[in-house]
């Protein structure tokens, strides 16, 4: 199905966001995620179903100062 991936149109097999930042390589334990702008929290992963079209933002914390 083709998503849109940090606001990249991508295609996957991913079903949920857990199988998503999996596919991807992301780490899941230090990353923050929302789907179509609703954040989702780690716990909630596996049971998000991700749906055709859908708008996943992936964000990893950024140093600097």
């Amino acid at each position: 199905m083709q998503i849109d991936l940090n606001g990249e149109a991508r295609v996957t097999g991913a079903r949920t966001l857990a199988q998503l930042i999996e596919e991807q390589g992301f780490d899941a334990a230090s990353v923050a995620t929302a789907v179509n702008g609703a954040f989702v929290s780690r716990s909630a992963r596996d049971e998000t179903p991700l749906s055709p079209g859908a708008r996943v933002e992936v964000l990893s914390p950024m140093q600097g100062g």
